[in-house]
């Protein structure tokens, strides 16, 4: 298989070595801390094993957290190393390991798992359900996605990091080109994190359609449900063409089939197109979900209806139909012909209406608003400017013939940044700072989150403004080096010295994570932002069951108007019946366990190991074919006491602390 196990580590540089270091010291201290305060039994019944949905979004979170770290890393040695002309701090071949993890960790292992958590957060207790569809489904969906993300990050210290850009373009992310395995963990380690997001979307899509509250009809929902469901359906469409591509890059590269190779019959063009198939409905995968809760802030913050709710439907079922059909503005430069290129020209350029509607939806919403600047609040107003300009120059992008000249230079680098960042960055923080009290039941700190959000956004324009720049005078994407001659240093030292600021911003969020957990009042209302819809009737942290009784909606926003009529916390003891749960399980874990060490093996070409830990794949699948537990039932007496601890369980005053 030509793999020398004795040069299965990573040596020689200094970074890499450190690296290795701080993997193991972290490995052992978190055992050692452990076993200390005997925490062991509390990890595994709480965590390792729950399928409560808002845990398993409270993982995806931290998950997300930890790739952030990792992926801004990268970007940061990336920067480091174009400050100044001609600089050595890394070479040719680290850097192109690290701008492909580094896009591969933003999108997949960043992005996404911050979206899909809180989803899994949010999501049931918005339709006003108990759980998602699948509970047990979910929690494997969660550690499929760890495992690949874990086997994907091991590969820049054991193995050697994938180098072919995060596209992975062929016939560069062959074997002829590639020989060594790094790509081999983009094939198999993309897989397995995608298909336990592909079970999300099966998940979610059950869950919202079959699971509302009494009198919630589609039209009734709110939107960031709305982009839930129309995401899960995209994901559900584009996930399995990149899984299949995925499977023939694996045969290609482990078992010497002629997919996407220069002969034998191969086209790296097939590669291009599956891709992309799935690659430009992926942007939409994270934006929507992004829209969904900019929609939710400011609707709350602006103490009004979201506006043109119907509309803003419409144009979220209207992306995700274009989301399938603009492909090809990925790869203009790679002679499809005119003919073809005006069609995607045109397709990539309406995409961009249903999006403008949506800008002003949320512009008309603020409108005669009696706006509440929270961080929040501010984290949505900084997106619609920032990502503006990134609609505007994907416009200007569209255009084929003027594409040619953008196409491979730092100004499509800073475009998708500007698509990218204040659409799903932003939102995720401000979905934070906005949930942060229904997952923990205390707030996150205002005053360091303003901090925050202040050098985060002007580190990010600082960082982004001048590559749109140097991108029209000339400067190519993914070199790691340029000439003193070029007269590029001072807009490239300048974008360095903005992506500290940005840094910066970062750890300032982490400190605020910190303080809060250690420092912030634990009294918190269960409605601290006077909101909207059903998750705010629940407590602060939400009980395990999420609803003692299902509310009935009535109407869109159903908790404000509730709290109008003076509903929302008054409980009969009537009403309270016994409530179905599911059992945590072992399983899920059990299999992403297993699924890793499969994926590991066949990483590193070693295909017997990998048969045989296959084998525990199918004991897994075995031993849930045979699995009667049907789950277990919270009794009244139990849901009372729940009750009581914050209102009042006959319907008296609102006695909630706060």
């Amino acid at each position: 298989m030509g793999i020398k196990w004795n040069e299965i580590f990573v040596g020689g540089d200094p970074l890499l070595v450190g690296s290795q270091i701080a993997i193991v010291l972290t490995v052992v201290a978190i055992v050692v801390g452990l076993t200390y305060f005997k925490k062991w039994g509390w990890l595994w019944r709480e965590w390792l094993t729950t399928v409560d949905h808002k845990k398993i979004g409270i993982m995806y979170i931290l998950s997300g957290v930890l790739m952030f770290f990792r992926g801004g890393m990268d970007g940061l040695l990336m920067k480091a190393q174009t400050a100044r002309p001609e600089m050595n701090f890394l070479d040719a071949q680290h850097y192109n390991e690290i701008f492909t993890t580094h896009g591969v960790i933003m999108i997949l292992f960043m992005a996404m798992p911050f979206l899909i958590g809180l989803m899994n957060v949010v999501v049931p207790l918005q339709i006003g359900a108990r759980d998602v569809a699948f509970p047990q489904l979910n929690a494997l969906s969660f550690w499929l996605f760890f495992s690949g993300a874990m086997l994907f990050n091991i590969s820049f210290v054991v193995g050697g990091s994938p180098d072919a850009g995060w596209t992975s373009y062929f016939p560069l992310a062959g074997k002829e080109f590639s020989p060594g395995i790094g790509n081999n963990y983009y094939a198999i380690a993309l897989q397995i994190a995608g298909l336990g997001t592909l079970m999300t979307g099966i998940n979610f899509i059950v869950t919202i359609l079959k699971m509302r509250a009494p009198g919630m009809t589609l039209m009734k929902m709110p939107m960031f449900t709305w982009t839930t469901l129309i995401t899960s359906i995209i994901i559900v469409a584009a996930f399995p063409i990149f899984t299949v591509a995925l499977a023939l890059m694996t045969f290609d590269r482990l078992y010497g089939t002629h997919f996407f190779t220069l002969s034998s019959g191969g086209s790296d063009m097939l590669w291009a197109n599956l891709f992309w198939l799935w690659g430009h409905p992926e942007v939409y995968i994270v934006i929507l979900p992004a829209f969904g809760i900019f929609s939710e802030v400011i609707a709350t913050f602006s103490r009004k209806t979201l506006y043109g709710y119907t509309s803003m439907v419409i144009s979220i079922v209207g992306i995700a139909f274009l989301s399938m059909l603009v492909w090809v503005h990925h790869f203009y430069t790679m002679d499809a012909g005119p003919a073809v290129n005006s069609f995607f020209s045109i397709t990539t350029m309406l995409i961009a209406v249903p999006t403008g509607v949506k800008i002003f939806n949320w512009l008309f919403t603020m409108r005669k608003g009696r706006i509440q600047f929270t961080t929040a609040m501010l984290w949505a107003l900084a997106f619609v400017p920032n990502f503006v300009i990134g609609g505007v120059t994907g416009v200007m992008l569209a255009m084929a013939a003027a594409d040619y000249q953008y196409h491979n230079t730092l100004f499509l680098v800073a475009h998708f940044h500007y698509v990218l960042i204040p659409g799903v960055v932003f939102a995720v923080f401000a979905g934070l700072y906005y949930w942060w009290p229904k997952m923990f039941g205390f707030m996150l700190n205002e005053k360091l989150g303003k901090y925050h959000f202040w050098l985060f956004t002007i580190g990010f324009n600082v960082t982004f403004m001048p590559m749109f720049f140097l991108g029209l005078k000339g400067a190519v994407r993914r070199a790691y080096t340029y000439s003193a001659e070029s007269g590029f240093a001072p807009l490239f030292l300048v974008s360095a010295i903005g992506s500290i600021i940005l840094a910066i911003g970062f750890a300032v969020f982490c400190y605020n994570i910190y303080w809060s957990f250690r420092y912030a009042k634990r009294n918190v209302s269960h409605d601290p932002w006077d909101a909207r819809t059903l998750e705010w009737m629940t407590a602060s942290p939400v009980q395990f069951y999420n609803f003692a009784v299902v509310p009935e909606v009535k109407q869109l926003d159903a908790f404000w108007h509730m709290k109008k009529r003076g509903e929302t916390l008054t409980l009969k003891e009537s009403d309270i019946k016994k409530i179905h749960m599911p059992s945590n399980s072992g399983l899920p874990f059990y299999m992403g366990v297993v699924f890793g060490i499969t994926g590991f093996f066949l990483v590193f070409e070693a295909h017997i190991a990998a048969a045989v830990a296959a084998i525990g794949i199918v004991i897994g699948l075995i031993i849930r074919s045979f699995d009667y537990n049907d789950g277990y039932y919270v009794s009244v007496d139990e849901i009372k006491q729940t009750e009581r601890t914050w209102r009042n369980v006959e319907g008296g005053t609102e006695n909630h602390v706060g």
